[in-house]
């Protein structure tokens, strides 16, 4: 169940530059030594040693990608990257149903209210992180109707916390 949390927005965007820059260049140093060793071992002097260059750098992509999520997945210095990649992803599994979800809103339905509130808070906070307001007035125009109307039924709508039966509950209707 993913929870949206507070963050400082300008922490956010320093901390994920920061995890982004030394993933980098770990890549960096990983496809050099690899793609150097893989032509040193391989390769022919003077000859045509491109595939053992593109063979190096292809291990190291394979290699960060088991590093990411086996090591540096769980690191403190990763978590704002990490949280970000997991707000994305849930608000993308609601973008995913949401004429279903619309649909269902537009009949009343509370647990489709409530995932249209989380999607509305979630999505507020990413334009937040990511430091785009240019969509924030529309996205605060449907936000405070739908809270309106979730308040009008007595619905919660401190919706912080996404509820994987809530898209179980509407993927149903898509079928």
């Amino acid at each position: 169940m993913f929870e949206i949390q507070p963050m400082n927005a300008e922490r956010f965007r320093q901390q994920t530059r920061r995890s982004t820059v030394i993933i980098a260049l770990i890549f960096l140093a990983l496809a050099m030594v690899l793609s150097t060793s893989a032509v040193a071992l391989f390769g022919e002097p003077g000859g045509d040693n491109l595939r053992f260059n593109v063979g190096g750098v292809f291990v190291a992509v394979l290699l960060m990608a088991a590093l990411m999520r086996g090591k540096f997945w769980s690191q403190d210095w990763m978590a704002p990257a990490v949280y970000g990649w997991r707000l994305k992803r849930s608000l993308m599994s609601i973008t995913n149903i949401m004429h279903q979800v619309t649909a269902a809103v537009e009949q009343g339905d509370p647990t489709a209210m409530k995932l249209l509130r989380f999607y509305h808070l979630g999505l507020s906070q990413m334009h937040e992180l990511d430091g785009n307001s240019s969509d924030h007035s529309q996205l605060t125009r449907e936000m405070d109707q739908h809270k309106a109307r979730m308040e009008a039924l007595g619905i919660d709508t401190q919706q912080t916390q996404l509820d994987p039966a809530w898209l179980e509950a509407m993927k149903p209707l898509s079928r």
